[in-house]
């Protein structure tokens, strides 16, 4: 297979009209500044608490329709946003989801819900996002009846075709150079920080060239099945991150100990 280089794709997640205001106007100039077309991962329905930043926007809903006519792709980011399953997912990365292990028809219903939702605000879904990367086979097989065909999860370095989806991989949450492949960097507007935004805007400054579209990143990065190598190293990739996130209570109480013993 040709060695291309690197592309990114920005997502963004966790949208919905209670996300914090004055954080998501400084993500919108953001994407003004740079042009860039990114994953919009939208919750339909939300009932998370941690997700009510601000009082309802009555606009926005009209930004993600101007995001999406700009080339944005809008993605369905789960139906509320609550993780209470334990169910085992597709991407095995956390314990609690609100998909995975649910009963599959509880999940079409609320898919084809939240794809009303986000359809009668005059958005077009076209991407699967699952909160916490919580999902499984049932979760697929609902979306592939509502033809919802790609989805923005995995591992790997390219986008591949795996259970009847093209998934298109999501590896990395800040800015990382790369020498090829195709990586989609994903940043939640309620905690991003002020100087994660700045290392990003001076990221994008660099490489803002090399940020695509999701039509960009299929057109340079034709999905097919992975090969046995690539799948290992997405494998191990998926192995080393839920490691570190294993490690970081651990971390935590260390660093704790070191200042209490200064």
């Amino acid at each position: 297979m040709t060695r291309k280089a690197a592309q990114y794709v920005l997502r963004i997640d966790d949208l919905c009209p209670t996300v914090a205001a004055g954080r998501w106007a400084q993500w919108r100039a953001l994407l003004a500044e740079f042009a860039l077309r990114p994953i919009l991962a939208v919750v339909p329905d939300n009932r998370d608490p941690e997700l009510q930043a601000s009082p309802p926007d009555a606009d926005f809903w009209a930004q993600m329709r101007a995001l999406e006519a700009a080339g944005s792709a809008i993605a369905l980011h789960g139906y509320r946003h609550l993780c209470a399953s334990r169910g085992r997912s597709l991407v095995a990365l956390h314990r609690n989801s609100e998909f995975a292990g649910v009963a599959e028809q509880t999940q079409r219903a609320w898919i084809a819900e939240g794809l009303a939702i986000l359809r009668g605000h005059g958005l077009h879904p076209k991407l699967w996002v699952a909160p916490r990367h919580g999902f499984d086979a049932a979760t697929l097989r609902a979306l592939r009846e509502e033809g919802i065909v790609l989805v923005s999860d995995g591992f790997a370095r390219r986008p591949f075709l795996r259970d009847g989806v093209t998934w298109i991989p999501q590896q990395i949450w800040g800015p990382v150079e790369k020498e090829s492949g195709l990586w989609t960097l994903c940043v939640h507007p309620a905690t991003a920080t002020d100087g994660e935004m700045e290392a990003l805007r001076r990221f994008l400054g660099r490489h803002a060239g090399e940020f695509v579209s999701v039509e960009g990143a299929l057109a340079g990065f034709p999905p097919t099945r992975l090969r046995l190598a690539e799948r290992l190293q997405a494998e191990g990739a998926l192995r080393r991150l839920r490691l570190a996130h294993a490690l970081r209570p651990v971390r935590r109480r260390l660093r704790r100990c070191s200042s209490s013993s200064v």
